[in-house]
């Protein structure tokens, strides 16, 4: 439209081991598209010209997870959309659900919006003094990534490589669009996350904690610190990035969902994933794989 975005999406180009690449890839928009729901016109357009466009580089199916809150009206217009292609539903890769909070509240309405504990334990960790700071190096960045792998080992989730993080603080750290916290006490680190910053949003990536001095609160002190800094670069929301499906108690996660619901946000829903299928039989064939 003269020259003006009015869609976009990040596509990813899935393989599978042992499958080659001649035989096609799976495409994958996370989080996406980026497009005006409420205007079906120019979302038919859209996928009309990504579809040809994806095929013509031997994509044999497209998978995509809107950014879209099922409970909104855009949520509905998504399903809607989705069904008048024939995509099927699929259990997404990203997390069904997240927590939001929204930041135009003053810090002290943050403070009492949030469980009375969580208060608690931000102003202890404050009294024994667990201090936060900014990481400002690589050095750091390793220090962080080895708490990660011991969180990982304990919570039992899957990380990153170390060349991962670094490669990810080295290209948007320096511009401040990613601050690694780090919480320290008496000069020994005991936790650390990452948030970004992107299209007004802070977004809580990755957290690490130590196996010790877990009683000083670390984790709800750097929370709030980086909250803090969120508000304070103009950030409408802070997304706490991936909750349990359910509320369920024997959710894996379910210790996780506990400490993010605490800070007063909203429950979000995303709107689903779906698939788009080009080329069934060579879909039939790769879905053993996928």
């Amino acid at each position: 439209m003269d020259g003006e975005i009015v869609a976009a999406a990040q596509v990813l180009r899935k393989t599978a081991p042992r499958v080659p690449l001649a035989l096609g890839h799976l495409a994958y928009i996370p989080r996406g598209p980026v497009v005006d729901w409420l205007q079906p016109g120019l979302c038919e357009e859209f996928f009309r010209q990504l579809d040809r466009y994806l095929r013509r580089r031997g994509a044999i199916a497209l998978r995509w997870e809107p950014d879209i809150d099922q409970a909104t009206p855009e949520g509905e217009l998504v399903a809607r959309f989705a069904r008048s292609r024939g995509a099927g539903i699929l259990p997404t890769v990203q997390p069904q659900r997240t927590i939001v909070l929204d930041l135009e509240p003053d810090e002290e309405r943050l403070l009492a919006q949030m469980k009375e504990k969580w208060r608690y334990n931000i102003r202890l960790g404050g009294r024994k003094g667990v201090q936060i700071r900014v990481a400002n190096s690589l050095a750091d960045v390793d220090a962080w990534y080895a708490l990660l792998e011991t969180t990982g080992e304990r919570d039992q989730f899957g990380i990153h490589s170390l060349a991962y993080y670094q490669q990810a603080w080295k290209v948007f750290a320096p511009d401040d669009r990613l601050r690694l916290l780090l919480a320290e006490h008496d000069g020994q680190l005991l936790a650390g996350i990452v948030v970004v910053m992107l299209a007004g949003q802070a977004i809580y990536l990755y957290g690490a904690s130590s196996n010790q001095q877990r009683q000083l609160m670390p984790n709800y002190v750097l929370q709030w610190e980086a909250i803090r800094w969120a508000k304070q670069q103009g950030a409408r929301q802070y997304d706490f990035w991936g909750i349990p499906a359910t509320d369920a108690e024997d959710e894996a996660m379910a210790g996780v969902y506990r400490f993010k619901r605490g800070w007063g946000g909203r429950v979000l829903h995303y709107a689903g994933g779906y698939e788009h299928v080009y080329h069934p039989l060579l879909m039939k064939v790769a879905r053993r794989f996928f």
